[in-house]
């Protein structure tokens, strides 16, 4: 790992530490966590939209880089519309499923989609008239169930209805997974952002890779570039750590650099230009 890199913020300086992507940008990756990282976590996460300024310079960047693809805990098809570029790839679910540039329909992990009956009966199940009530919201992401609390009117509430759903989940064999104010229901299947990008990078043509993210998910993103580096299938690697006061302390201490939010990210996407 490289050193750790205060928050950044003179142009210049973020340039400068970005170098060893910018010196060769047809044989670069740039990977983008979607939501606080392009776009700034909102109440509602069907709220969730990437702002124009920086959707601009996405575009900007696919044109420039040789692999751009954005990497979120949403559907790959739900990440696409969110962030409206079509030539861009998009690994969705963790990882689970990957929408190619172009493509309309994305290559779902067989293992996943095995169980997406069970999870979503469970969800079902568990998603009683009081965690309506308490205004818990459900979310169907095929083989992945999520539930969040941020914005309910009793959040303490709240979240002890999603951590009885969290406690019955592991009784019935599920995995449990807990992000900024949401519980994910997954399938006992290994698969996590950091293998999904190995798989997606994995014999293509980038010899180096950027990504940035702002949440526990992201730190399997960066274990991943990490990975490949040391097998060799990549030069090198830059993990980037977005700013929050809801980001998990890991996050910083494991980035090599770190910005100040989707603001810092915008900045970013500035330098890599």
């Amino acid at each position: 790992m490289s050193a750790i890199l205060d928050i950044v913020s003179p142009a210049a300086t973020l340039v400068e530490a970005l170098e060893p992507i910018r010196s060769d940008p047809a044989h670069a990756a740039i990977l983008l966590d979607i939501d606080g990282t392009l776009a700034p976590i909102v109440r509602h996460a069907a709220d969730a939209h990437v702002p124009e300024a920086t959707r601009t310079l996405l575009i900007e960047i696919a044109k420039r880089y040789r692999m751009v693809g954005c990497v979120s805990g949403r559907r790959a098809s739900t990440a696409r519309q969110i962030v409206a570029i079509g030539t861009i790839a998009y690994l969705g679910n963790h990882g689970g499923e990957l929408l190619r540039p172009g493509a309309t329909r994305p290559e779902v992990d067989e293992d996943l989609a095995a169980w997406t009956a069970r999870v979503r009966d469970f969800a079902a199940r568990v998603y009683t008239s009081e965690r309506q009530r308490l205004r818990v919201r459900s979310e169907d992401k095929d083989s992945i169930a999520a539930f969040h609390w941020r914005g309910a009117p009793d959040e303490e509430a709240a979240a002890e209805a999603v951590r009885q759903i969290a406690g019955s989940a592991q009784e019935e064999g599920f995995a449990v997974h807990w992000g900024r104010k949401v519980l994910e229901v997954r399938p006992p299947v290994v698969f996590d952002k950091g293998l999904g990008i190995e798989a997606f990078l994995h014999g293509g043509p980038a010899s180096a890779a950027l990504y940035v993210g702002d949440d526990t998910t992201d730190l399997d993103a960066f274990r991943g570039l990490r990975a490949l580096v040391e097998s060799r299938a990549l030069a090198s690697a830059m993990c980037v750590a977005v700013a929050s006061d809801e980001a998990p302390p890991d996050l910083a201490r494991e980035a090599d650099l770190t910005v100040d939010g989707p603001g810092g990210v915008r900045k970013l996407l500035e330098a890599l230009l």
